[in-house]
């Protein structure tokens, strides 16, 4: 008789709740089926495919032993949270990760009661934590907190501040170590399994837990004294670290791809633990899938892919990305400028960085996920007479912006500050748009704010940045590829607070800032339709501006528009201060400022988002046509 084909395990999972009635004996079946479902998911969608791979037996462990959601459950950055999201209740939308309208890429409270706290910048997870955990004291109950941070995130000193608090504090936190990138190997047979299991058991804790309550008769340094000897003793059978010298009972390392070795010491945790545990898990990242486990980024973002191969779908490029164009400037201009340091957070593929490393690698540096001391780290190179240019995603800079006003921009140190995606980046949605540095860079003296309307312009702003050493300066691009303008073979010197004119016109003036620009000279062939002649002019500069430009603008013109993709407050706010400054502002001109709008712009593709936020062709149309007061019927036609 031919055998009945059994049903999938994960068919019969909707919530964490059915996990629980499912053997401890199945649960490896289970874990190969979240992985299938996660690769086949991401094959269609892209995302971050190694980092979840290397989490399912974790995941699955966590919400076996805990009682989630009432227990909280953190993960940190949110790049491993796929096959949690299978887990709780959103297998059915799996497939719209990272899609306009779908999942997002990352845990968000506003998605599922699952997701306690929403992450998508590194290092926040021990902090929210603790935050959860005291919260839970205050209010009498006793629910678990865990946090699952990996190994990258802990090169971030937030992780360190929040581990320091936690211990002080003796607050009831979990605190998972998810090491994938081997730094320890993982452990694996029976002995180390057991010393886990014991390390994290009744007894061991129980005699800790003695230690500490001989206080209350013998004082607060024979407490230390005793808890102390206690972790001694406990250092010959586990080996110490410094994780208990800042008051974390520390457990591991463990095999995180082992069941028989996670939920024995899980269980024990939330049995047994009163204080702050941190428990050291290693995995793989890219766990079960081979093209993942062979390439040597474990595919931790991918696009779409077949899954039999691995080749990813990548769509031929009409002209080169704009980090690959900085990369190569900067390459191009530190063979002549040996003063010349790339210094990148964690990001070397994503700034470009990694193109100057692969000719200069003594004067390039990876600092880890720590803005704040990138920063601070090229101050110090700058004020011995180097040219560091500190590459840092502008949502990430926001992370480092006491250091640029303090360390930086006070002292004015020539530190170079190229800002890689600018504006919407799309898929990863509001989390890490680059809104916000055009505002938050050109209120402070002294500093000089470019942004590049094409690759061509990013180029002389590369150089522009080497040859200028008077103080701060910062130029701004988009993700993705540019715009196939014609390259110079090395970029020229741009004169600070330049503009240029791109077309002359009579009736209307669009001053862009960034790229934009191509958008712009598209609204001007439809407005020169329309019977009204346009001039469109790139600002180069936020900071200082082109004034002599904008009066130019002004006197000739019944219409004045700044387009920018950023945040209000921006280049069109300082275009508005310096014409009431000068009183231009009561002349009968029509102006108007075009920003990114107020609101979290939900994920989706770039170009649907800058038409939703009406920053593209027909948007800067309509713009102009509601300023003089016409009806807009259809592209360039007024009524």
């Amino acid at each position: 008789m031919t055998p009945l084909p059994q049903t999938p395990l994960l068919d019969t999972v909707k919530f964490p709740a059915d996990l629980r009635m499912i053997e401890d004996r199945d649960l490896p079946q289970l874990a190969r089926e979240v992985r299938d479902e996660m690769i086949d998911a991401v094959s269609k969608t892209g995302g971050h495919l190694g980092a979840g791979l290397g989490v399912v037996e974790l995941t699955i462990a966590i919400h076996k032993v805990f009682n989630t959601p009432d227990d909280r459950l953190i993960f940190d950055v949110g790049h491993q949270c796929y096959p949690h999201k299978i887990l709780t209740g959103r297998r059915d939308r799996i497939r719209t990760l990272r899609q306009e309208n779908g999942l997002s890429g990352f845990t968000r409270r506003a998605e599922s009661d699952y997701d306690p706290f929403g992450a998508a910048h590194s290092s926040t997870s021990i902090s929210a934590g603790l935050g959860m955990a005291v919260a839970s004291g205050l209010s009498g109950s006793k629910r678990n907190v865990i946090s699952v941070i990996g190994d990258g995130a802990m090169s971030a000193g937030m992780a360190y501040e929040a581990l320091n608090n936690a211990g002080a504090l003796d607050a009831r936190l979990i605190v998972i170590l998810n090491d994938n990138d081997m730094s320890i190997a993982p452990p694996t047979g029976a002995m180390s399994a057991y010393l886990a299991r014991l390390a994290s058991g009744r007894t061991y804790m129980g005699v800790r837990e003695i230690g500490k309550k001989l206080t209350a008769y013998l004082g607060k340094g024979v407490d230390r004294a005793i808890t102390r000897a206690v972790e001694h003793a406990r250092g010959y059978v586990t080996g110490g670290t410094m994780f208990e010298e800042m008051g974390f009972y520390h457990i591991g390392p463990i095999d995180g791809h082992s069941f028989e070795h996670l939920l024995p010491v899980l269980r024990n945790v939330r049995d047994n633990a009163r204080g702050p545990v941190l428990i050291h898990v290693c995995t793989q990242k890219g766990k079960g899938y081979p093209p993942a486990e062979a390439a040597l980024d474990k595919y931790h973002g991918v696009s779409k892919f077949d899954v039999i191969t691995g080749t990813q779908a990548k769509a031929k490029p009409n002209a080169p990305s704009y980090t690959s164009v900085f990369g190569e400037s900067l390459v191009q201009e530190a063979r002549l400028d040996d003063k010349i340091v790339g210094i990148t957070a964690a990001m070397p593929n994503g700034t470009g960085i990694d193109k100057l490393a692969e000719v200069f690698p003594a004067r390039t540096f990876d600092v880890g996920i720590a803005e704040q001391h990138a920063v601070t780290f090229a101050a110090g190179l700058a004020a011995e007479g180097y040219k560091p240019f500190c590459a840092i995603y502008s949502t990430f800079l926001q992370r480092g912006y006491d250091q640029v006003v303090h360390d930086v921009a006070i002292q004015g140190l020539p530190v170079r500050f190229p800002i890689d995606r600018a504006g919407f980046v799309g898929a990863d949605g509001p989390t890490h748009a680059g809104s916000f540095d055009t505002t938050f860079l050109a209120t402070l003296p002294g500093m000089v704010v470019m942004a590049a309307a094409d690759e061509a312009e990013l180029k002389h702003m590369v150089r522009t940045a080497t040859a200028y050493d008077e103080g701060p300066i910062s130029f701004r691009y988009p993700r993705g590829e540019g715009v196939g303008v014609e390259m110079p073979e090395r970029g020229q010197i741009l004169e600070i607070g330049k503009g240029r004119i791109v077309k002359e016109g009579s009736k209307v003036a669009l001053l862009s800032f960034g790229t934009r620009l191509k958008e712009c000279l598209l609204a001007a062939e439809d407005l020169d339709a329309a019977g009204l002649s346009t001039t469109v002019a790139d600002a180069r500069f936020a900071k200082p501006l082109d004034h002599e430009l904008i009066r130019q603008l002004v006197r000739h013109h019944e219409v004045l528009v700044t387009i920018e993709e950023g945040a209000v407050g921006g280049f069109g706010a300082h275009v508005l201060q310096s014409l009431a400054s000068a009183g231009l502002l009561d002349n009968g001109l029509k102006i108007r400022s075009m920003v990114l709008p107020d609101v979290w712009m939900e994920q989706a593709s770039p170009d649907a988002m800058y038409a939703k936020a009406g920053l593209d062709r027909t948007g800067i149309v309509g713009t102009v046509f509601n300023a003089l007061g016409h009806k807009q019927v259809g592209m360039g036609a007024a009524g």
